[in-house]
């Protein structure tokens, strides 16, 4: 399949189906906009939130069991003559099923979500996400796709309101336990949101005691002047572990790091953990990890960051691991070397450190400078909108964004005022 997810001729006026999105008014306020040139727009609810959430007119609540979903998502496709799904990931049981549903008919299949750069980049791109992105993984073939294209000002032009954003997500998510009539629904999350939530107002409680120690063992590490490692860790209940990685948890890919660390890693050298701003820690981590460091022979060499600003931890480090952490993209900007463990756009033979983790501790290198640049051009010119979902004017900025490039059938492909001159 190539990579690029132009539709062959796109009709001048199309039907869009929209499945679940961001829990923000990003889906509706796209779809109005498409409406506006013309288009057909379709919408299906799944729950009372995400029939609240779309409010608009032209949907349709899906109210029968699973087993029944196949069949008919089927029909509805044909019914209506779709000829564009969208939906955010792509790794829901609704959606895969959705998804096969619509390459069988040859629908074409766009999947949003936050952007591999953060925090104001969006992703909207053919097929997949991470390790099912149709971005290229070679080299030469991104350099030559990049041709011609600019790279665009990293600086942050939006920043995403938390507040707002966590208001909408226990709302969503209250209206999604309402029974009827949606009594079928199977949520795709390990843990039911309500646990989640207990968990992080937990953190939020103790938010000064995390930065007081966050800072210490900054300081100390600065203090020492010894070289040192962060490990990103992810949510172990998101997609990008579940399905684009070898892990089914963090434990895994933890224990392999600091057996790495221990066995090859320099002596007087160091590893920080970073956790993950929004886990919910029902998994008692900072213990978890004291426990593994000393199994591991190193207790007096990992140490444990639950908070930090990520772009000055980078700067101090001598690298990042993670499993597949868009954080991987920000150690790249800063030029530090990276090791993925899993899938992900940026696991490219130039930018990430392809041979083994074992030597990543001494032979780690930075991006190649060039190849970074034209990467960044290409993600940022085919693969994503700039803006955000949860902030006034990001908002607007990624609607028109996604609206023009739908419009036009340009997914995964430059928009014309970025192609080079034919």
């Amino acid at each position: 399949m190539p990579w690029r997810g132009v539709i062959p001729e796109p009709p001048s006026k199309r039907s869009f189906l929209f499945l679940q999105g961001p829990i923000s008014p990003f889906f509706a306020q796209v779809a109005e906009g498409l409406r506006a040139l013309g288009h057909q727009v379709q919408r299906i609810n799944l729950h009372l939130g995400d029939r609240v959430f779309w409010g608009a007119t032209g949907s349709v609540d899906f109210t029968g069991r699973a087993d029944e979903w196949p069949a008919w998502i089927a029909d509805f496709l044909t019914r209506h003559a779709i000829t564009d799904l969208l939906l955010i990931g792509e790794q829901r049981p609704y959606h895969r099923i959705a998804i096969a549903a619509a390459k069988a008919r040859g629908v074409a299949v766009i999947v949003t979500d936050y952007g591999y750069l953060r925090p104001d980049w969006i992703t909207l791109e053919r097929d997949g996400m991470g390790g099912n992105s149709l971005f290229p993984r070679d080299p030469t073939e991104i350099r030559r796709l990049a041709e011609g294209l600019s790279l665009p000002d990293l600086k942050p032009l939006y920043s995403d309101h938390f507040a707002t954003m966590a208001l909408r997500d226990v709302y969503y998510h209250a209206l999604a336990q309402w029974p009827f009539p949606f009594r079928h629904y199977q949520r795709h999350q390990l843990l039911h949101p309500f646990l989640v939530y207990a968990g992080l107002a937990r953190r939020l409680l103790l938010r000064r005691r995390e930065d007081r120690r966050s800072a210490e063992v900054f300081e100390g590490l600065k203090a020492r002047g010894t070289p040192f490692w962060i490990f990103a860790m992810q949510l172990e209940t998101d997609f990008a572990i579940r399905a684009y990685s070898p892990f089914t948890d963090m434990d895994a890919p933890l224990g392999q790091v600091m057996a790495s660390f221990a066995a090859h890693a320099p002596a007087g050298t160091e590893l920080m953990i970073k956790l993950h701003p929004l886990d919910p820690c029902w998994k008692p981590w900072p213990k978890r990890i004291a426990a593994m460091a000393r199994a591991a022979g190193i207790a007096g060499r990992v140490h444990i960051m639950p908070r930090g600003r990520l772009p000055d931890l980078l700067a101090a480090s001598s690298g990042m691991i993670t499993v597949n952490s868009t954080a991987a993209t920000t150690a790249m900007v800063l030029g530090k070397p990276v090791k993925l463990m899993g899938q992900a756009v940026y696991n490219v033979p130039g930018l990430s450190f392809q041979p083994s983790l074992d030597a990543f501790w001494t032979e780690g290198a930075p991006p190649d400078p060039d190849l970074l640049e034209a990467f960044l051009a290409l993600l940022c010119g085919a693969f994503m909108v700039r803006g955000a979902f949860h902030q006034d004017s990001g908002l607007a900025a990624a609607v028109a964004g996604a609206v023009a490039r739908l419009d036009q059938g340009r997914i995964n492909s430059a928009p014309e005022a970025l192609l080079p001159d034919a």
